[in-house]
């Protein structure tokens, strides 16, 4: 019989890849809008090598990215409006 673990090891982060403290919302959101970019592009591209139901999973996952980049620039244009 296998016992439970009284107190199961915590997770903690990693602490390899930190985002600087001080780096403010803008810049944030704009590194998150071109990555935001990349995937979808990247998705988008590798979708043409695949056929039938696995492409149009690819796809789907490539809108919800563009959705994603969508609300990211949303934000970006209520911090900064454009007049």
């Amino acid at each position: 019989m296998i016992k439970p673990t009284p107190n199961p090891p915590k997770n903690k982060p990693g602490t390899m890849f930190l985002i600087a403290p001080d780096i403010d919302i803008e810049t944030l959101l704009a590194h998150a809008c071109e990555s935001l970019a990349s995937a979808s592009v990247m998705a988008s591209d590798f979708a043409g090598f695949l056929q039938g139901s696995q492409r149009n999973t690819l796809l789907g996952i490539a809108q919800v990215i563009m959705l994603g980049e969508l609300a990211v620039n949303r934000a970006l244009d209520n911090l900064d409006p454009q007049d």
